[in-house]
């Protein structure tokens, strides 16, 4: 039997991360992980292939309606098997990354499944071993949907969508959200048709609306479809693909549609299925996730958890930042973690990043608040780079000036977006990002136009 300081079950962002924490802190810690290959879900089979492929098929996108201008001749096609290996390649390299870490910081990994037989105990295969602390970071799955039976073959997860043996002619997505238009856009540019089944009357819920409306315009001019209001009642399989049948909850009327491939990308659900947590007594919330006070502790004494299986955005960033906050304090420090400043992106060309509050949210509080926008079309790299559509819009207090949000659409969002992260980390209002001098040309120009706007006027608008 070994004895730890810190058990971590599960290494995805927030398992390894917290465990990288913990050992820096000098804490003895083990992660226990199944799979062959450290990092979870987004290193394994989400963030990270996802990001290779929508990488790849926009470098497609490029040469075929860009090259041309630029003087670059030559027409280009694409191998699909050479990009899946170039993807598992990438995460290859990601994956190994992180075991050569936990050998740095000599962590120990139990690989195989644990279960908690026991507050201060984990068992893993025929192996119990003692620990003062144990972290549950065991992520989250793909949430089912009645009538839809996923295969991973023609009827897919995201998991099976980055391991599609052909780019499907007809390609299905059901479910609007981040990870169904990240890889229907990369389904899209190899040349699929591509059909958004989305339940609700808007794409991308919890986004800002009037950022949603202009994504929504970009992504059909790119070739997707949308089906708004539907609710998917089956999905059948048959000799030629998978017939989807749907509701239009407008009217009650009912619509099909056909496809070589359906993508399920309806969200995502709590994983901890195995740990015995039923016996154990710890407390769920009702929508399943594991309930938790505000420093991670579970109902049960000694245990804790982090990530997906706990409220909160299920986004990575997220769950390592909660790794290290609990790292923090089971080493005896105060960690935390600001989830009024937690960026999120959706990684289409161009991309949406956003953070703080939405102005749907603002309005709802009664707040009273001003708005800077500022196009791309004013922006001189974008415009030489073939990437002026979209706006950044920040969102500021009308009295004090102070940055309540901001969303972004237009090239290299998800990097401007942190200017902003940073901005109101420290209480900055939008004056202060007006008055600090951006190079130029830079995309990040036009985040300080948008701060400018908030005030006297943008300078190039």
């Amino acid at each position: 039997m070994s004895a730890y300081d810190v058990i971590i079950i599960g290494a995805g962002p927030g398992g390894y991360v917290s465990a990288i924490r913990c050992a820096q802190l000098g804490l003895k810690t083990a992660v226990v992980e199944g799979r062959e290959t450290l990092g979870g879900t987004c290193l394994n089979v989400g963030c990270i292939p996802s990001k290779a492929l929508l990488h790849a098929s926009h470098m497609l996108h490029e040469t075929k309606h860009n090259f041309g201008e630029m003087g670059l001749e030559g027409e280009t096609t694409f191998d699909w098997p050479k990009m899946l290996a170039y993807k598992d390649k990438t995460i290859g390299q990601n994956t190994g990354g992180v075991e050569f870490l936990f050998k740095k910081n000599k962590i120990d990994w139990l690989k195989g499944w644990a279960t908690i037989p026991e507050a201060g105990k984990v068992k893993v295969g025929d192996e119990v071993h003692e620990a003062k602390h144990i972290v549950i970071a065991s992520g989250s799955e793909p949430a089912p949907l009645k009538g839809v039976e996923v295969d991973e073959e023609v009827i897919v997860t995201s998991t099976g969508a980055l391991e599609l043996k052909e780019v499907p002619k007809r390609l299905a997505v059901i479910g609007a959200g981040v990870i169904g238009l990240e890889l229907g856009s990369v389904y899209a540019r190899l040349g699929s048709e591509v059909t958004v089944v989305e339940y609700l009357d808007h794409i991308t819920p919890g986004l800002d609306a009037e950022v949603a409306r202009n994504f929504q315009k970009l992504l059909t001019k790119q070739g997707l479809t949308f089906k708004l209001g539907a609710a998917v009642q089956k999905a059948e399989k048959g000799k030629g693909g998978v017939t989807l049948t749907f509701q239009n909850r407008k009217d009650e009327s009912e619509e099909s549609l056909e496809a070589d491939v359906v993508l399920l990308a309806t969200g995502r659900r709590p994983f901890y299925e195995g740990l015995g947590l039923d016996g154990l007594g710890v407390e769920l919330t009702k929508r399943g996730q594991i309930a938790t006070d505000a420093h991670y502790k579970t109902s049960v004494e000694g245990i804790y958890a982090i990530g997906d299986v706990r409220e909160g955005p299920m986004l990575a960033h997220k769950a390592e930042d909660e790794g290290m906050a609990i790292a923090e304090r089971l080493a005896g420090q105060a960690g935390h973690v600001n989830y009024d400043v937690i960026p999120g992106v959706i990684y289409t060309h161009p991309e949406v990043a956003s953070v703080g509050k939405t102005e749907e949210q603002l309005k709802e509080e009664g707040r009273a608040y001003k708005v800077g926008k500022f196009p791309f079309m004013g922006n001189a790299r974008a415009k030489a780079v073939f990437a002026a559509e979209g706006f950044v819009k920040l969102l500021a207090d009308k009295e004090t000036d102070r940055i309540l949000g901001c969303h972004l659409i237009g090239p290299g969002a998800g990097d401007l977006i942190h200017e902003i992260c940073v901005a109101m980390e420290f209480g900055a209002a939008a004056e202060d990002v007006a008055r600090t001098c951006h190079a130029h040309p830079t995309f990040s120009e036009a985040v300080r136009e948008a701060a400018l706007a908030c005030g006297d006027g943008a300078i190039h608008a």
